[in-house]
């Protein structure tokens, strides 16, 4: 992922303090009223990553076999596939099949950008269902769905958003991410867009990239989080700063699972995808310590092909 990617040599300027959360954070939690146990989900965006054989996927594994690896590591994908392209019910199902093997496994379907960044939510019902008609065949492993606006998606077309959004089918948990700065440059665009969410019963998407602090807005329409974790770390050996930046995210999280959160679905980035199983890891084994879960860690391969 290269949105909000800053040099390496400017990291040094950035303030990676979590804001503190908007009253509408503090509301909604308050309310909530969870007795159940949290649920927590960590994983990564996309399966078919080369740089992961001999790290987390067998020697020689072929790219078929891809996912059948990536399910023994994870719980759940942020599907960054179905983004590029409206696969139809036999392709998903496919999918589903190979993650039989992990009980609890999700598929986290990102919108197409056919419907997201093409036909910017307007004139986009024939995509939309065809979109819905897909996914539905993973069942019991459908996890929420993320729809994504462009950088250029300004809050001019609030209509529209909000057209598109009231028209959804309710029976699906969706997450919206927003990215233009003007909706977070001035209060009157996030109190509009954040009080649609929550009266849709939609949550919002929180992106921690380093060179867009604004987009950690830390408001909660819902009382469930979708977090992006962007990570900065472009050396092997050298993650003291996401590890510092994870560690307040584990915080914030314990914060907010005392208050009222009811799940939160936490997504590894990395430019460079070599680290993500291991800050993966990172997150998974103090989310387990402070939460008391017990989620499943990454298992890592060594030079002799045995795990960690």
């Amino acid at each position: 992922m290269e949105f909000g990617k800053v040099a390496p040599e400017e990291l040094h300027l950035i303030d990676f303090t979590l804001p503190p959360d908007t009253e509408l954070t503090t509301k909604v939690l308050t309310t909530a009223k969870n007795n159940e146990p949290i649920q927590v989900h960590v994983g990564c965006a996309k399966w078919g990553r080369k740089e992961w054989i001999g790290q987390i996927y067998p020697p020689k594994t072929k790219e078929a076999n891809f996912l059948d690896e990536y399910v023994k590591h994870f719980d759940c994908i942020e599907l960054n596939a179905t983004f590029y392209n409206v696969y139809g019910p036999d392709t998903i199902a496919k999918w589903k099949a190979k993650a039989e093997s992990n009980p609890g496994f999700k598929f986290c379907p990102k919108f197409s950008q056919s419907i997201s960044h093409i036909r910017r939510l307007k004139n986009a019902d024939d995509i939309t269902t065809t979109y819905y008609e897909g996914i539905m065949a993973f069942g019991e492993k459908l996890g929420p769905l993320f729809l994504q606006l462009s950088d250029n998606y300004t809050p001019k077309s609030f209509p529209e958003l909000k057209a598109y959004l009231e028209a959804l089918p309710k029976d699906v948990p969706v997450f919206v991410e927003l990215r233009h700065k003007e909706w977070f440059a001035q209060q009157e665009n996030s109190d509009k867009v954040f009080s649609l969410f929550r009266d849709l019963n939609i949550g919002a998407v929180i992106t921690d990239a380093s060179g867009r602090r604004d987009v950690i807005h830390m408001s909660l329409p819902t009382p469930h989080a979708f977090i992006r974790f962007v990570g900065c770390t472009d050396k092997i050996g050298e993650y003291g700063i996401d590890e510092a930046r994870l560690d307040m995210w584990v915080e914030r999280i314990k914060k907010w699972q005392q208050e009222g959160l009811k799940s939160v679905w936490f997504f590894m980035h990395q430019h460079d995808e070599r680290f993500s199983p291991i800050l993966s890891d990172y997150v998974t084994k103090k989310l387990n310590a402070v939460l008391g879960t017990n989620l499943l860690r990454p298992k890592f391969i060594d030079q002799q092909g045995g795990l960690f």
